[in-house]
């Protein structure tokens, strides 16, 4: 992995106006009201509305869970733990309390879905512990046949909850030690949702946003974020050429992902947008490209 997250004794403030920082971290003070509003405005007028909402109802439920049930201040990372992908969904050993965060999902949620979903909901929660961890790993390894669509969404919104936690308590400082291999985030390991070219302070950078952990990172516009290729770049859109939300495709390894501009829309939104631009998935399908990442509420029905 070519970004090293820096550890304490390590870390030098950086300085000047030329420094890109490799790695944004998340706030989880606001990420889900941000993320619910999103999806809720996307959701006006657009052909998939119910199920933008059903997201909303699912962000807005970690929401309140984040609130009422904090990661414990005692359940820290250890102080050798790895500067590459140190919270890595192969390695990393997660803590049972993910579990009391998806039943604290499902209970928020049971009362406000459909039939289908409270049938989904009912069933994980008559799952016993060792099923639900099974199925967790299930999903972590991209086994996603194994664990059905309707079961995912909400054993992915318990995981992620108690990974954007543990991404607070590592230092925030990193180092990009090359640009190479940057197609899964260097904190997790997981897949990332879309990428983001940014405004502000970061004018014109692109940063993939992690479908898991909620970390974005620096990655060079003029490549492929799935295999490095700088060739062969395409930008595809529905609406016009200059719509906020692309998916750029890669004639060499056949993968595309999609690509927002916050200077078309400046409330742009990695999850939201993504999932709102389904019909841009479908186009992408139909072409023959396979997308690299993964939205947290669209798994696909086969493993890759």
């Amino acid at each position: 992995m070519s970004i090293r997250i820096l550890p304490e004794s390590e870390i030098v403030k950086k300085s000047g106006a030329l420094y890109t920082p490799p790695l944004l971290f998340a706030s989880p003070k606001n990420l889900y009201q941000r993320r619910a509003k999103r999806l809720r405005d996307l959701a006006q007028d657009n052909p998939f509305a119910d199920y933008l909402n059903f997201a909303a109802l699912i962000v807005e439920a970690q929401a309140k869970v984040l609130a009422q049930m904090p990661l414990p201040e005692d359940m820290r990372l250890k102080a050798d733990s790895p500067s590459h992908m140190p919270l890595s969904v192969h390695n990393w050993q997660r803590d049972p309390i993910w579990r009391e965060y998806l039943h604290a999902l499902l209970a928020e949620l049971k009362p406000q879905v459909n039939l289908q979903a409270a049938a989904a909901i009912e069933a994980l929660e008559k799952s016993a512990n060792t099923s639900l961890e099974n199925l967790a790993d299930q999903l972590l390894q991209q086994e996603y046949a194994q664990v059905g669509t309707d079961k995912a969404v909400f054993i992915w919104a318990a995981l992620s909850l108690y990974w954007l936690q543990l991404t607070q308590q590592i230092p925030h400082n990193a180092k990009a030690e090359s640009g190479e291999n940057l197609h899964l985030c260097p904190v997790c390991g997981c897949a990332p949702v879309a990428s983001i070219v940014q405004i502000g302070a970061s004018q014109g950078l692109r940063y993939l946003h992690c479908a898991l952990c909620e970390t974005e990172w620096n990655v060079v516009r003029a490549k492929c974020s799935n295999c490095d290729q700088a060739n062969g770049l395409n930008y595809w859109s529905i609406d016009n050429a200059s719509a906020a939300v692309k998916a750029e495709s890669c004639e060499d390894c056949h993968s595309y992902l999609k690509i927002l501009y916050q200077e078309k829309d400046p409330y742009v939104e990695a999850v939201a947008d993504d999932l709102a631009a389904i019909y841009l998935d479908i186009e992408m399908e139909e072409k023959g490209l396979a997308r690299s990442g993964l939205n947290p509420f669209m798994f696909p029905a086969e493993n890759i």
